[in-house]
């Protein structure tokens, strides 16, 4: 049949003709690579060059053009800065913040159209990928604002006199080695990333999006994913990890899963600092309407909202920790905010079901008394010590829905003027009911105190401070309270009852209710606490609290003398009586021992005596 096909004049014609240009596009694609390749690899070069005002260089050993594949193929390509231009401009104060480098084994471009590039000076390329780049950044703060330079062109405008535009539909990175140094310090901070995978969708440079503010760095999308992250903090005694981290720049959104910050050894981090210890686990950490760009520039943080899901904080509270008498203001949220080194602005931080747990170990009863607060939710509005948002709003609010050591709930709310100089805030809020003896994880170990028995109706309180003093009004409702008076046993490790001060207070001391009876007016206090300079935040705010909570068990400053006078004078007398036995048993081992001797001295005169 074939053979028939040949004998037919136009049959021979088109399998000429086709044959013909077959042997011309391969001798034609055969020319481009050889010539062309360097043309484009010209191109590319000069680009970066110009686009980047110098600052920026590319180099690779060889580049091929495959054109019936739509190929071009850069080897051991690297992108790096001029050092000599870098460090021109810092010393003309442009210098940007960010330096970025890397190297990739193979470049691949996909999709390209040499003729366009050629013969219309338009870079069109389908996709770029790169197979385990090596990326490395390094960050130094040297403009807190965009950089002003003499020269105001656009990248495209840079570009122009060599091409009119530059698209390439998708850029892919995968496995990224990603090194990240942090110059912001005396010792530089390395943070090494494996696991990373970039996606740059939709690049172009042209007329139209060199202004297009919906775009970064000229992409409509840059997509980030970062999986099994594992770090060290500077000081050796944190470790981190991030399970899974996803960066979207045109949704403007980052979301993390499984974050972890998590201490050394208890006993070795305790001997190493004398701060306290945090733990943090959080199962989701979600950011809203994220400034990428500022961040880049400038690591300021803005957002519209965060969202913290699920997990636990945790501190205990060092034991080593040496007694100070310097100003612990700095505790003091306001002052923490406005002392960031990072500039903050979150309109609303949302937090879902997060246990916080507070620990103490209590040197007296040697054993450790736990605090918790637990699935607490709630939201804190305008967290920020951005200038320009503080002068449009100061105050930050904060509101939380709680469950006290995992019984009363408890709904409160924080106000803190974040400008003002005296520190000024208020807090207020209400703990329903529960059953007493639930707090006792924490009054044992740290007061030596054993609620018995004891049902709390409600607990109300409403205080406004500053740094120097907090006011209020405390008020305490409760039926049968009853306590047992502790001791520790340190032969066994335990905490024993003392019977007589368990009775004397429970008799002498306690109100067993407030009311006292139904139908009377509960006993409701004003409080006034003179903050000292070295109590922090937490402690006064628990001080201040205390003070109402006292008088309102029986426990007013009168009584609490005179019950330790009494005490003090009960121990006293114990003392007295144990001396007077002391004594007594002296008196009468001596006794027993001088009758020994003298029957001994005896048994000796009658021995001589026999043997004469």
């Amino acid at each position: 049949m074939a053979f028939k096909l040949l004998k037919q004049k136009r049959h021979r014609v088109t399998i000429i003709v086709f044959a013909s240009l077959t042997v011309v596009i391969l001798f034609l694609a055969f020319l481009v690579n050889r010539y062309w390749s360097p043309i484009l690899a010209d191109k590319l070069k000069s680009g970066v060059l110009n686009s980047t005002g110098g600052l920026y260089t590319v180099d690779f050993s060889d580049a091929k053009l495959k054109v019936l594949e739509g190929k071009l193929i850069f080897y051991n390509i690297t992108f790096k800065p001029d050092t000599a231009v870098y460090n021109k401009r810092n010393q003309q104060h442009t210098a940007p913040n960010t330096l970025f480098e890397f190297h990739a084994k193979r470049l691949i471009l996909s999709h390209i159209h040499p003729l366009r590039l050629y013969f219309k000076h338009i870079l069109n390329i389908g996709q770029m990928s790169l197979n385990a780049p090596e990326i490395k950044i390094s960050y130094l703060l040297n403009q807190n604002k965009d950089t002003v330079i003499i020269d105001h062109k656009t990248i495209w405008q840079k570009i122009k006199p060599n091409l009119k535009s530059i698209h390439i539909g998708n850029i892919f990175l995968s496995n990224v080695n990603f090194k990240y140094y942090d110059h912001t310090n005396s010792k530089v901070l390395l943070t090494e990333l494996k696991e990373m995978n970039l996606h740059g969708n939709d690049l172009l440079i042209d007329s139209a999006t060199q202004t297009d503010k919906s775009r970064l760095f000229y992409f409509k999308d840059i997509v980030a994913d970062l999986n099994n992250f594992k770090g060290k903090s500077a000081s050796g005694l944190y470790t981190y990890t991030i399970k899974k981290l996803k960066i979207s720049t045109r949704t403007s959104q980052l979301n993390a899963q499984g974050l972890t910050w998590e201490p050394v050894k208890t006993g070795l981090f305790f001997n190493s600092t004398r701060k306290d210890k945090f733990t943090l686990k959080l199962d989701s950490l979600q950011l809203n309407n994220f400034d990428f760009l500022s961040y880049h520039k400038f690591r300021t943080l803005s957002s519209s909202s965060m969202i913290l899901t699920k997990g636990d904080f945790e501190v205990f509270n060092n034991p080593n920790k040496p007694q100070t008498f310097n100003n612990k203001v700095s505790s003091f949220p306001n002052v923490a905010i406005h002392n960031l080194k990072t500039e903050v602005k979150i309109d609303t931080v949302i937090v879902k079901h997060i246990n916080v747990i507070y620990s103490e170990l209590n040197k007296k009863s040697q054993q450790v008394g736990t605090i918790s607060f637990n699935n607490t939710s709630g939201k804190i509005l305008n967290f920020t010590n951005n200038k320009a948002a503080l002068q449009k709003n100061n105050i930050s609010k904060i509101q939380l829905t709680s469950y006290f050591m995992e019984h009363g709930k408890l709904d409160v709310s924080f106000t803190f003027n974040l400008t003002d100089k005296d520190v000024s805030y208020s807090y207020k809020g209400t703990l329903g009911p529960m059953g007493l003896q639930a707090v006792n994880p924490a009054t044992m170990p740290l007061a030596m105190v054993k609620i018995t028995s004891g049902t709390l109706k409600s607990f109300n309180f409403d205080i406004k401070g500053d740094s120097k003093v907090s006011k209020g009004r405390v008020t305490v409702l409760y039926n049968d309270l009853k306590v047992n008076i502790l001791r520790a046993d340190t032969a066994n490790a335990a905490l024993k009852q003392k019977i007589v001060a368990s009775l004397f207070t429970n008799i002498f001391i306690l109100k067993h209710n407030n009311p006292d009876k139904e139908g009377e007016v509960a006993r409701s206090f004003n409080v006034v606490y003179k903050r000292p300079i070295n109590s922090p935040f937490f402690k006064t705010a628990w001080q201040t609290l205390l003070i109402g909570i006292k008088p309102a068990v029986g426990y007013d400053t009168k009584t609490q003398q005179m019950a330790t006078a009494r005490m003090t004078q009960g121990e006293r007398n114990k003392q007295n009586r144990k001396i007077k036995k002391d004594q007594r048993i002296k008196k009468r081992t001596e006794r027993k021992l001088k009758r020994e001797i003298k029957r001994q001295q005896k048994e000796a005169e009658k021995s001589v005596a026999s043997t004469r």
